[in-house]
């Protein structure tokens, strides 16, 4: 199979990475994402992951794919898949005032930009993610647009995915 890649960007800060979609390791969950693409929503700063951004979709695959190329300790240029169900995440300590109610299901679509990331929640315990992607180009330029939307804010940001 040819390789895939596509790019993840901070539409406002204007950065954009390119990534390599783990075909071989993910094979249904990169089907799922690519056929969906392009992707944008609102980006939320993880709060317990550690170095993480993400944003949350409604399912948009037939059937969510199975736990593939599975990690708990994310490392810089993951991307990783999740799916919750609202009841998981709708809690006021995650922060989420729109798009989570209790029926739903959400994707999650993460980047992992620096070390040291553990997917341990004290809510629900390990959360292990898919990783489906590698960012190839772009991880240090992306990862200071990351640093700056944890420090400044994530309010009227988008994290878009699109084939490149």
């Amino acid at each position: 199979m040819t390789e895939r890649f596509i790019e993840v960007s901070l539409v406002s800060r204007g950065v954009t990475a390119t990534a390599r979609l783990l075909d071989d390791r993910a094979p249904r969950t990169c089907a799922a994402v690519w056929d969906a693409l392009p992707l944008s929503g609102d980006v939320y700063h993880a709060k317990y992951a550690r170095n993480e951004i993400y944003a949350l979709f409604p399912p948009f695959a037939p059937t969510e794919p199975p736990l593939e190329n599975p990690t708990v300790t994310p490392i810089p240029g993951d991307l990783c898949y999740f799916s919750f169900a609202g009841t998981e995440l709708a809690t006021k300590a995650y922060g989420y005032d729109r798009e989570v109610n209790p029926g739903t299901t959400l994707v999650d679509l993460a980047l992992f930009y620096e070390r040291n990331n553990l997917l341990l929640n004290g809510d629900v315990g390990w959360v292990p993610g898919i990783v489906w992607g590698q960012v190839t180009e772009g991880l240090p330029e992306i990862a200071a647009a990351c640093n700056d939307l944890w420090r400044n804010g994530a309010a009227g940001e988008r994290l878009e995915f699109r084939a490149a």
